[in-house]
């Protein structure tokens, strides 16, 4: 094949040849990432509500048969599924002697602490309360007020998404020392795609992006890109940049291959580390779906394909984490 794509590939085709760039060979995108466009982008979402909710794992990965524990804005959680498959979230010690719930075990939908048989039921009661608690199907959520600090709503902010039914989906999570702004402003800065990640983005042009001092209703970036399949191959797509809320990006698919898919971007706080710098937790959620006989293939695949979907959505989250983490570092003086 020449550098130049194919005469003859069909145009319809989602997948494109693309001609072989040097990496040091694109154009800079350097004069227009403008430092004060990205920054005020990521204060107007800082200013969003979020009703006091954060995203803490996979939907899946909360199950009847054992509890599963986390820290979320320094807060030690166990969460599980009662006898009806409800999610149950609530304080990770045992009311009793303060042992850790996420070791115990779910025994009729209670959780029963291995230090000395403590049944908690998933309603409350012996000393023990659960927290506000949803489950989009995608991703578990808690609401912790005094943490988020804001007048408290019933469900977390979510974008649309596919419908769940027939799309594919998959969470892939990352920790990170960072604090949420640091996760959301990469997020916010489209332009570094094909240069830190040229090995899944190439022909990326940032088509439109908010003014620093945009108002709600026009604050979106608007791009353009080639996801790369193969080496010579790609899907071109365009896509917008949105953050719903202070903690959440996401990117939608709004014409091309996949038009209406999501990738949801959520960063949640866990607290200091034994070092007392802040670990942020990245959980990316993809909700993909197209009209096409193969992704219909693919979804009856779910399980070979979900963690194919991880492992692309946590190489990406490797290098731009380490492009958050420097951004922290910098923002505290910490270099």
């Amino acid at each position: 094949m020449s550098d130049n794509p194919q005469r003859r590939w069909p145009a319809h085709w989602p997948v494109q040849p693309i001609s072989r760039t040097r990496w040091a060979r694109q154009r800079p995108t350097v004069g227009q990432a403008d430092p004060a466009v990205i920054q005020a982008a990521a204060d107007r979402a800082q200013a969003r509500p979020s009703g006091n909710w954060f995203p803490f794992a996979a939907a899946d990965a909360i199950r009847s048969d054992r509890p599963f524990g986390t820290r979320v804005a320094g807060r030690e959680l166990v969460a599980w599924r009662d006898g009806t498959g409800r999610l149950v979230v609530g304080p990770g010690a045992c009311p009793h002697l303060g042992a850790p719930l996420a070791q115990g075990r779910v025994v009729c939908g209670e959780v029963v602490c291995r230090w000395h048989g403590l049944a908690v039921p998933p309603g409350g009661g012996r000393g023990w309360r659960p927290l506000p608690a949803h489950d989009d199907g995608v991703l578990a959520w808690v609401r912790l007020d005094a943490e988020g600090g804001e007048p408290p709503t019933p469900r977390p902010v979510l974008p649309a998404r596919p419908e769940l039914p027939g799309a594919l989906s998959a969470v892939a999570r990352l920790e990170g020392v960072c604090e949420p702004c640091d996760v959301v402003a990469n997020r916010l800065d489209p332009w570094h795609g094909a240069w830190f990640h040229p090995y899944s983005f190439t022909r990326l042009t940032v088509v439109r992006a908010p003014e620093p001092d945009a108002v709600d209703g026009d604050d979106r970036f608007l791009v353009d890109v080639t996801f790369r399949v193969g080496g010579r191959f790609g899907v071109p797509v365009r896509a917008e940049f949105t953050a719903p809320e202070p903690r959440t990006v996401v990117m939608r698919i709004v014409s091309g291959e996949g038009e209406g898919s999501v990738v949801e971007t959520h960063a949640t706080p866990l607290g200091p580390g034994a070092d007392g710098r802040p670990r942020t937790a990245v959980l990316e959620a993809t909700v993909a779906t197209s009209p096409r006989t193969g992704f219909a293939v693919a979804r009856s695949l779910a399980p070979l394909v979900r963690p194919v979907m991880r492992r692309v959505a946590a190489r990406l989250w490797r290098d731009d984490l380490a492009y958050a983490e420097r951004r922290y570092a910098l923002r505290t003086g910490s270099v």
